[in-house]
């Protein structure tokens, strides 16, 4: 299994209240990675994760940290059974959770890391200024025509998700993603629908945090390559951990590449995917985009089904 398998990380969207609690109930070593990211960030993450409140835990701040524990608590149990995944990849915020896994960051690291990039991102753009639609049953080429149709010389609109080969996340100015929604819905382009988000993520209005993160990355060491990750900037691999804080920084407004990521991982040979962490958000796209390729939960790999 592992010579044609992909690991992938969740980003956000996943969380829920209660997320981690059994694995940490039943392992001491699950344990000692929630107490490390408490002491790392300096508040009780494990008890936001396990009891809430859930409006808490939705602050992208908090979201962020709280889905890389659980993804590396999933990857913890998953290493015992000696998975060694061919490659590694991961949507938007999960990209820091592969880094981790593939030796490149250190623990503590990430979990810090992640509290800042979504602190700077809530920070960048304020409240109702941004907004997010996701395009469903839309091709990419008329959703990107749209984009640059709406927004020409009007503000930021632009591909934020290439999620599937039939859904694309927009981004941009609330009046721009809005108007884009009346368009496609007006020419009956797909079935486009407003999404509930706190900032609008993977777009140009994101900038401030992008130069922000960039300060911080340059004071991280990086480790070495244990395997492959895949970057959502690029849709393949890492060149090297040099390029890492450059990818990272880009990725903040860049589209996640996720259809392009999952093609080249086929085209490499891939045929099964485990995706590391809660949900399984990724397991439907991944059938959506490629049904030859197998999908396996870590309850399966993990014996607990």
């Amino acid at each position: 299994m592992s010579e044609r398998l992909i690991c992938v990380f969740p980003g956000q969207g996943s969380q829920y209240v209660g997320m981690g609690q059994d694995l940490y109930d039943a392992d001491a070593e699950v344990r000692a990675l929630y107490e490390a990211a408490n002491e790392a960030l300096g508040y009780d993450l494990k008890r936001l994760c396990f009891e809430g409140p859930e409006e808490t835990l939705r602050l992208t701040q908090h979201t962020q940290p709280a889905i890389l524990v659980h993804s590396m608590a999933v990857w913890t149990q998953l290493s015992r059974k000696a998975i060694q995944p061919a490659w590694l990849a991961s949507h938007s915020l999960g990209e820091y959770s592969a880094l981790v896994a593939a030796g490149v960051l250190a623990f503590a690291d990430a979990v810090c890391l992640v509290h800042q990039r979504g602190t700077f991102m809530q920070q960048a753009v304020p409240p109702g200024e941004g907004s997010m639609a996701a395009m469903t049953r839309a091709a990419r080429e008329d959703v990107e025509a749209l984009c640059a149709e709406v927004g020409a010389d009007k503000g930021v609109l632009q591909p934020a998700n290439y999620n599937s080969p039939e859904q694309t996340v927009v981004a941009g100015h609330t009046p721009l993603v809005q108007e884009a929604v009346e368009v496609a819905k007006a020419r009956r382009l797909g079935r486009p629908v407003l999404l509930n988000v706190s900032a609008p993520f993977h777009c140009a209005l994101l900038q401030p945090a992008a130069l922000q993160l960039d300060t911080v990355l340059a004071e991280i060491p990086y480790g070495t390559f244990a395997r492959p990750v895949i970057s959502n900037v690029t849709a393949e691999p890492h060149p090297s951990s040099q390029e890492v804080r450059r990818l990272l920084v880009e990725q903040v407004t860049s589209p996640v590449r996720w259809v392009d990521s999952m093609q080249y991982a086929v085209a490499q040979g891939c045929d099964t995917l485990l995706e590391v962490g809660p949900g399984n958000v990724l397991s439907g796209l991944m059938r959506r985009i490629d049904r030859t390729v197998a999908v396996l939960s870590p309850d399966e790999v993990l014996g607990n089904v």
